[in-house]
């Protein structure tokens, strides 16, 4: 991690986006725009307005919009203070016209703590939102315009990444670690097998686009593990979100040594 960002605290990316400014507001500062990159969100479209996400499996978070300007900035804090002691975390978006079209978008995360676990946190926020905003390219590149349906699954696991990463294969019918580029099928116990490209494949996730939408599969930490199933379904017909859901956190609850969190 660059020293500058260490000294202050703060998370910076950038990415060029096929798109136009509008397209790249309503992405990131509306509900369902940013439902088709990240979990299900409500948003009151005003600065002072409530936010809430679901990030599934019962873990959800609320804030509050601190900056609202359409087509340039759009930035977002905890919904109240936090108690002594624990971050204070915002978000903001930086929207930019591309020389010779498109946009660039500027993301900055601040509000990090000075601890010993600081380049820990770092790491796993940076991982989270890579992942994250390559999902707002693919969308934009594949399927923009598309309505959404989310399906997001979540739970805490005993053990650590690298070990519970060759568990979620075998659970996924995979033989071992696909390479970006292969075309691969998920196919879990008691759900429609799922075949696509590799997007992403890191220590962290592996992603698959099929023609319908974007798959996400995350195993994250090594001192207890958040493990994840996220999928974006492009269009209609929309899926039974609902048994799709409570399928995946089944599949979820059923492969890995559930932890306390």
């Amino acid at each position: 991690m660059p020293a500058d960002d260490r000294a202050k605290r703060e998370l910076r990316r950038e990415i060029e986006l096929d798109a136009t400014p509008e397209q790249v507001w309503e992405a990131i500062a509306t509900g369902p725009g940013i439902a088709t990159w990240f979990v299900p969100h409500r948003v009151e479209e005003r600065e002072g307005g409530t936010m809430s996400a679901d990030f599934g499996g019962g873990f959800a978070d609320t804030g509050r919009v601190t900056a609202w300007e359409p087509l340039r900035r759009f930035a977002s804090g905890t919904a109240e203070p936090p108690a002594d002691g624990r971050p204070d975390y915002a978000c903001e978006f930086l929207v930019e016209t591309r020389d010779g079209g498109g946009t660039v978008l500027r993301f900055v995360q601040s509000g990090f703590l000075d601890g010993a676990d600081w380049d820990g946190e770092y790491g796993s926020f940076d991982a989270g939102w890579a992942l994250f905003l390559f999902n707002l390219q693919q969308y934009l590149a594949h399927f923009a315009g598309l309505p959404v349906a989310n399906v997001v699954t979540m739970a805490w696991a005993d053990g650590g990444a690298s070990t519970l990463w060759p568990v979620l294969r075998t659970g996924l019918g995979l033989d071992g670690p696909p390479a970006v580029g292969d075309t691969i099928t998920l196919s879990p116990e008691g759900i429609v097998p799922i075949t696509g490209i590799v997007d992403v494949s890191t220590d962290e996730f592996l992603g698959v686009r099929s023609a319908r939408g974007l798959h996400r599969i995350g195993a994250e930490g090594e001192s207890g593990c958040g493990v994840s199933a996220y999928h974006y379904v492009y269009g209609d017909p929309a899926p039974d979100v609902e048994a799709l859901t409570e399928a995946w956190q089944a599949w979820l609850e059923w492969t890995v040594p559930l932890g306390t969190g």
